[in-house]
């Protein structure tokens, strides 16, 4: 089982929005679940089957997001011990049903069966996803997006735990405002102005 893939879905998910509606800035500017067909949307963009979604597949969907948010901002925050209960409340929620696939010429391998509704689905696996990283890497490889303008989450996989933004773009754009303060701090005048007496 590949709880990476799994893992993913809880990053997807809370990067869909921040404080209710808004999306955040992250690198692939979120995906919207605001509505019923962008929940299908998300899922049909993940290959999930959305088969029956409905209105409380989607409120469920929006309070799991606020979820993984809270879970991914405890561990950037140095506190594991709040991100493993709130995991450990996810999967007694939404419990995890192992099953052997061998489909598609695959060698056998073990998927989460697919109970419940949309959201027990999506619930389940990428709470366990998390919760397999978490044991696995260590709570430090989850983080909250260090751009000052960004509240994207993502799993750190660099060697040597480094990563500090969720893409590409909040890096670079971080970059360019740090070489524009260090541009405008060596051309300011070193001579400071003197008091009047």
């Amino acid at each position: 089982m590949d709880l990476s893939t799994y893992a993913e879905l809880a990053v997807r998910l809370a990067n869909t929005a921040v404080d209710g509606e808004e999306e955040t800035s992250g690198g692939d500017d979120g995906d919207n679940i605001s509505t019923l067909d962008g929940l299908r949307a998300l899922l049909t963009d993940l290959q999930i089957p959305h088969t029956g979604a409905t209105r409380s597949d989607l409120a469920a969907m929006q309070g799991l997001r606020i979820e993984f948010r809270e879970i991914f901002a405890a561990c950037a925050a140095g506190n594991g011990t709040e991100a493993v209960e709130r995991l450990n409340a996810l999967l007694i929620q939404h419990p995890v049903h192992p099953q052997i696939s061998g489909h598609d010429g695959q060698p056998w391998h073990v998927h989460l069966t697919q109970s419940g509704g949309v959201a027990d689905r999506y619930a389940a696996g990428s709470a366990m996803g998390v919760a397999g990283l978490l044991t696995k890497l260590g709570a430090e490889r989850l983080g909250v997006c260090r751009a000052a303008s960004c509240l994207g989450v993502f799993i750190d996989t660099s060697t040597n735990r480094s990563r500090r933004y969720c893409s590409d773009r909040c890096a670079s754009r971080a970059n360019v405002t740090a070489f524009r303060a260090r541009r405008r701090a060596s051309s300011a005048p070193d001579v400071l102005p003197t008091a009047a007496v």
